[in-house]
């Protein structure tokens, strides 16, 4: 199970003494048993690839922030954090693998303008199961949907 690798991880890191990967790890660790508590139950491994993904995305947005605010240092930490959990989520699918399954899905619900995104996103991020970050999958959505017009 995917807690078991993170938890197993986490004495590891302490061991070496890796700052980073402690306080990350112990944070996702804290994140993971939140929403256990929240969903009354343990959490199967694709609950937890959808936590991972969301405290990726949180590090990413927050270092661009650091580095707009001129404060590099902090955007570096970030940016580390960032590459912990990356280690937790699965491979990440291809532009063109995205792109069929972008068309698929399109044609699969019949959608036909950008009024229909939400819907064809939805599908899309249930079939990939954090394989693909959203803002991608938007923004191909988006450009599928706008060249049909």
């Amino acid at each position: 199970m995917l807690l078991d690798q993170i938890q197993n991880d986490l004495k590891g890191a302490q061991l070496a003494r890796d700052e980073v990967k402690v306080s990350t790890l112990r944070l996702l660790i804290s994140e993971i048993k939140n929403a256990e508590i929240a969903k009354g139950q343990l959490l199967a491994d694709d609950d937890i690839v959808s936590i991972i993904s969301k405290e990726l995305k949180k590090r990413k947005e927050a270092a661009a922030g650091f580095r707009t605010g001129g404060r590099e240092e902090s955007a570096q930490k970030e940016e580390s954090e960032a590459k912990v959990l990356e280690g937790y989520l699965p491979e990440q699918m291809t532009t063109e693998e995205l792109t069929k399954i972008v068309s698929e899905v399109i044609t699969e619900t019949g959608a036909t303008s950008v009024a229909d995104m939400g819907k064809v996103i939805g599908a899309v991020m249930g079939k990939v199961k954090g394989r693909a970050d959203g803002g991608t999958v938007s923004s191909l959505v988006k450009e599928k949907l706008t060249t049909k017009v």
